[in-house]
C-alpha cells in the first residue's frame, strides 16, 4: 500500500464493506477495503469475475452506499451525504465510462454530452459540449443520434460526456469491452490523452493485461478483499 500524504490524497477508503441482499440471504461483496488514492494517479483494478471490482467503482461514485467503513472522496464524506448531495458530488467531481455506452438514444451526441452541464444549470452547456466533442474528433457528428454512430464513436461521445465537467475522478469499467481491438486501442489512447490533459485521477477496471501495464498502479481484488497493491504486474489470470 502506498504511503500517501494527506495533502495529495483524493480518495480514502477505510474498512469499506458492501453487503447486498439476495433471495438466499445477504451477500458480502466488499469485505473491508482499505485504499488511498493520490490526486493524478492512474490505477487499474484487476481480479477474477465476481471479486467486487465494479462494486468498488460504484461505491466510490456514490451510486452504491457502503454498508460499513468510511469513505472520503474529493473532500466529501460520502456516508454523510443524502441523495441530492451525492448527485451534486458526482456532477462536480466524478466522470464515469462504462463498457456499454449508456447514451440516451433519443438525444444527439451534442445533447448527450451537455447533460451533466445542464444538471449544473450551466448557461454554456452546449458550447462546452461542442468543444469537448471537438476534442475527441467528433465535431462533425454533433447532430447525430447514438444509433447513427459506430461503437467507437459512441464510446468517444461517452468519453466527452465524462470529461466535459473536468472531473477530479474518472471511473472506467472495461471501457473497451464492447469494441474490436483496433477501435479499442484508439479509444484507450484518447482516454489516456484526456486524462493527462485534464490532470484527472483515473481508476479503471480491466481484464486486459496490456491495458493494466499502461497504468501506474495495479490493485488486485479477490473475494471482496485487496490482495495486492503495487506498481508491478499483478495479472496472473
Amino acid at each position: 500500500m502506498k504511503n500517501n500524504t494527506v495533502s495529495d490524497r483524493l480518495i480514502s477508503l477505510k474498512q469499506i464493506q458492501l453487503q447486498l441482499h439476495s433471495d438466499s440471504g445477504p451477500v458480502e461483496i466488499l469485505r473491508g477495503i482499505d485504499l488511498d488514492v493520490e490526486r493524478g494517479e492512474t490505477i487499474c483494478v484487476v481480479g477474477p469475475s465476481g471479486s467486487g471490482k465494479t462494486s468498488l467503482l460504484m461505491v466510490i461514485a456514490g451510486l452504491e452506499p457502503a454498508t460499513g467503513g468510511s469513505l472520503s472522496c474529493a473532500g466529501h464524506d460520502l456516508g454523510a451525504l443524502g441523495e441530492d448531495q451525492l448527485a451534486r458530488y458526482r456532477c462536480d467531481h466524478v466522470g464515469i465510462v462504462f463498457q456499454e455506452f449508456h447514451l440516451v438514444p433519443t438525444m444527439t451526441a451534442l445533447e448527450n454530452v451537455a447533460i451533466p452541464l445542464e444538471f449544473s444549470s450551466r448557461g454554456d452547456a452546449f458550447a462546452r459540449a461542442e468543444q469537448e466533442l471537438l476534442s475527441v474528433g467528433l465535431d462533425h457528428r454533433l447532430a447525430h443520434y447514438p444509433g447513427q454512430l459506430s461503437g467507437g464513436e459512441q464510446q468517444r461521445v461517452a468519453l466527452a460526456r465524462a470529461f466535459v465537467t473536468r472531473p477530479d475522478i474518472l471511473l472506467a469499467d472495461e471501457p473497451t469491452g464492447s469494441l474490436d481491438q483496433a477501435t479499442g486501442h484508439k479509444v484507450l489512447d484518447l482516454l489516456f490523452e484526456l486524462k493527462e490533459r485534464n490532470g484527472t485521477t483515473l481508476i479503471m477496471v480491466t481484464h486486459s493485461s496490456e491495458l493494466a501495464e499502461r497504468c501506474g498502479r495495479q490493485v488486485r481484488l479477490v473475494d471482496g478483499l485487496i490482495v495486492g497493491d503495487d506498481a508491478g504486474d499483478l495479472l496472473n489470470d
